[in-house]
């Protein structure tokens, strides 16, 4: 499954600008498909506004007056809801797990999200194959519609679309080349004579242990790198013009 097999269905919204903050949250994320099932009457200046530069997902919104009707193309629907219940669904699962679920899956997958004030009712979530929540304080378990909707949306695009980093992203040496740092900074010292007896192998296996625990980049490991051959050549030049 792919982010383009995501419709985002909102039953039954109240607010306008909700509805265009969840246009942007889609867009954030690469999601494009949205339905509106009953909406309340929407004021469309305030959609755009709240929508900034996601307006195209606002005007090819589906609209429908039931909700058998909105799901009716999709293989497979997930109903957002906080509450459990002897009528409501036994088993849920959080944002990431359904990201994950979904990407094995085939077909169109209705990621269903209820009225800002009451959420899903029980005949509705009757209609989903299963149910999600995002895990938060009971302290204050309400969500914003936005918000909620930009969650799922993160989970899927980091799930499904593919995109492994960007510029500029943090990403940790791997063990093979953490053992190629270790390896050249003993062989850096041992060049500047710090190695009196033996102890390189401890010393190369402890330099191993710390440069995986401190997740160093690739450009982190390079220079640490540079910096021991450099004194090490500085070392030697000296020696040698002594």
């Amino acid at each position: 499954m792919t982010l383009s097999d995501i419709i985002v269905v909102l039953v039954r919204p109240e607010e306008s600008g909700n509805v265009g903050a969840v246009c942007r949250a889609m867009k954030n994320s690469g999601l494009s498909r949205l339905r509106l099932v009953n909406p309340a009457e929407m004021h469309e200046g305030t959609i755009r506004a709240r929508a900034v530069h996601a307006e195209d997902v606002w005007l090819n919104a589906g609209r429908f007056a039931s909700l058998e009707e909105a799901l009716a193309d999709c293989s497979l629907v997930i109903g957002t809801t906080r509450r459990r219940g002897r009528k409501r669904k036994s088993v849920s699962m959080p944002p990431d797990e359904a990201a994950l679920f979904l990407k094995t899956r085939d077909g169109n997958a209705a990621l269903l999200f209820g009225n800002e004030r009451a959420g899903l009712e029980d005949r509705e979530l009757d209609l989903c194959s299963l149910a999600s929540h995002i895990p938060v304080s009971n302290a204050f378990p309400s969500l914003n519609l936005s918000h909620a909707v930009q969650i799922y949306g993160y989970e899927l695009f980091k799930t499904l679309s593919g995109v492994q980093f960007v510029a500029g992203q943090w990403i940790p040496m791997s063990k093979e080349r953490v053992d190629v740092l270790a390896r050249s900074v003993t062989n850096s010292l041992e060049r500047l004579g710090f190695y009196k007896q033996r102890g390189g192998d401890f010393q190369e296996r402890f330099f191993r242990d710390v440069f995986s625990r401190a997740g160093l980049s690739e450009q982190e490991g390079g220079y640490m790198a540079d910096i021991f051959a450099k004194a090490a050549r500085l070392a030697m030049n000296g020696r040698t013009a002594g």
